[in-house]
């Protein structure tokens, strides 16, 4: 397997992930992957991610449409309970590590992943390079509003960027047949080289495993709830919590009632399902099939431990 540099320095990752290009004009190369319990998830920095989907993007005529989702350690223990969601998360063509739990378990299990590639980050990097190469992009999903006040204000930050169009359907949409035609009807007129969705996990992963790959888009991305943030409906954690790997516990000291669950519960599972592949060392292959509701799961949320 092909391997990327586990290395502090992100000025020297950038530089050896470079070094991994160009690409070889007929073929798309898949970046290193190993499997997290039931859950795959690719050892790539930022800069390989970027660089990886702009080289889709420049091969959409001949690509079918690609799926971007990003495992944190609440997707991995979810994907863990529910076939179907495991079964969302497997159909990612890119999985870049969006949990800074899951860069570290990681290491603990002989992969290294270079640094935490969050949705959101990405979402920004790809708009910034979609306004240098002309692709289009449309978001779709957060709160009431979100989607076109992100949009403004991505393209006030990159003017050349293209817009194909915004949408925040109603609650409850993935149960009005007529709301999810319109959706799909939405996105199909548009045609975006980049399709954002910001459903929250785990609707938006398995929406776009339903969905996007019969729709006329270049790359889907799973981004949570960058939309909110990006419109400046929800405040994201200081980045210094992200460097420092305590992002968690910033939003949980802040939104003690609704990520106590998450973290406490969730997390510890996580840990056992690493401990348990560690030990093994080799990652579980079948569990019992379960449908996943995503009613039972929290409002949209990409940045998770």
């Amino acid at each position: 397997m092909n391997s990327l540099p586990s290395t502090p320095s992100g000025q020297q990752t950038s530089r050896e992930s470079r070094r991994s290009f160009p690409f070889k004009p007929e073929q798309l190369p898949k970046p290193p992957r190993f499997i997290m319990d039931r859950v795959p998830i690719d050892r790539v920095p930022m800069e390989y991610a970027a660089e990886w989907v702009v080289h889709a993007l420049k091969q959409r005529a001949s690509l079918s449409p690609l799926l971007i989702m990003g495992p944190n350690a609440q997707l991995v223990t979810l994907a863990a309970r529910h076939e179907d969601f495991a079964a969302a998360l497997n159909a990612a063509h890119l999985s870049v590590p969006d949990g800074t739990s899951v860069v570290l378990a990681s290491r603990l299990l002989g992969q290294p992943i270079p640094e935490r590639v969050t949705g959101g980050d990405l979402m920004e990097r790809l708009c910034a390079d979609a306004a240098r190469h002309g692709f289009s992009v449309f978001f779709l999903g957060g709160l009431p509003g979100a989607a076109s006040s992100a949009a403004a204000n991505l393209v006030r930050r990159y003017p050349a960027l293209r817009v194909a169009g915004t949408y925040c359907p109603p609650r409850g949409f993935e149960k009005d047949t007529m709301e999810s035609a319109h959706i799909r009807q939405l996105v199909a007129d548009a045609a975006p080289d980049l399709l954002c969705v910001a459903f929250g996990a785990p609707k938006q992963e398995i929406w776009m495993h339903e969905n996007c790959l019969s729709l006329p888009i270049g790359v889907a991305i799973a981004v949570g709830a960058a939309l909110d943030t990006q419109a400046g409906l929800r405040k994201r954690a200081p980045r210094w919590t992200h460097k420092s790997g305590v992002e968690w516990l910033y939003r949980f000291v802040h939104e003690p009632r609704r990520l106590w669950r998450r973290y406490l519960i969730g997390n510890t599972q996580f840990l056992l399902l690493v401990l348990r592949q560690w030990i093994v060392g080799s990652p579980r292959s079948t569990i019992e099939p379960k449908t996943c509701n995503p009613s039972l799961i929290e409002s949209p949320d990409s940045l998770g431990a």
